[in-house]
């Protein structure tokens, strides 16, 4: 077998966790995509037994559970539109595929995971998988972690917790959709519309690899990375509360 199609293995993975600093007892938020990893040993469950192997029972797992589904075509029209990608969102019941990628879609079917409610649901397993099913605040107040296997931080859910007190109106008219294009769609169609001169997400996840809050690893040809929640949440809501036009790339002329 080509050397560069050699399939990762559950030890190999398992590995490449612990030596991002994953232990027995960790609470922590995942957030991934499969195909970054290149060929995987058994596919998604893989992933999930390794990190369960890793925290056991006395930590904890907590996915998306979004009942979004993983994005449509954009005709060239929708393009030109300024629409940056659209998804249909399903109801609570739903069950089936979502963009929340395979590894998340495994997850939450297992029987032991707990799974929350709404359209942005969260599952988790492990300890008081109950109350870490309810969203992420749990997760803050134990002191928890976030992987991104393959991903880049704005799949970050736990991230909008520091926008509890909401972003200035300076910040969310850029992502406003015009009425013309709203009235296209049904109210089952999510589009996401417009961007920030600067992506606010990503300096502050510059500010944290500065701070050397983040650790990073390679395993197979995904680049994973791991830092406690409320570190890096921390930095956003600080900007947000000192200056979140500066952090959107917003001058006034």
């Amino acid at each position: 077998m080509d050397k560069n199609h050699t399939p990762l293995t559950t030890k190999e993975i398992e590995n490449g966790f612990r030596k991002l600093g994953i232990t027995k007892g960790n609470v922590v938020e995942v957030h991934s995509s499969l195909s970054g990893f290149g060929f995987v040993e058994g596919g998604a469950d893989t992933i999930i037994d390794a990190l369960m192997n890793i925290v056991g029972r006395e930590g904890a797992l907590v996915m998306p559970a979004y009942t979004i589904s993983k994005p449509l075509p954009l005709s060239e029209i929708e393009k030109a539109r300024g629409i940056l990608a659209k998804v249909e969102i399903f109801d609570e019941t739903y069950n089936g595929p979502t963009g929340m990628g395979i590894i998340a879609d495994k997850f939450r079917n297992r029987s032991e995971t707990i799974l929350g409610k709404g359209v942005h649901r969260v599952c988790a397993w492990g300890k008081d998988a109950e109350l870490h099913s309810k969203g992420y605040n749990y997760l803050l107040e134990v002191d928890g972690l976030v992987l991104l296997l393959g991903v880049s931080i704005d799949r970050c859910s736990s991230m909008h917790q520091a926008e509890k007190n909401g972003l200035p109106e300076e910040v969310t008219k850029y992502f406003k959709i015009p009425e013309d294009i709203r009235k296209d769609y049904p109210s089952n169609i999510y589009l996401s519309y417009g961007k920030t001169p600067e992506n606010g997400w990503n300096k502050v996840m510059e500010k944290a690899e500065k701070r050397e809050l983040i650790k990073s690893v390679i395993i197979g040809k995904a680049e994973c990375k791991l830092f406690k929640a409320r570190e890096v949440i921390g930095i956003y809501e600080s900007a947000l509360q000192t200056d979140p036009l500066e952090l959107f790339g917003i001058r006034n002329n």
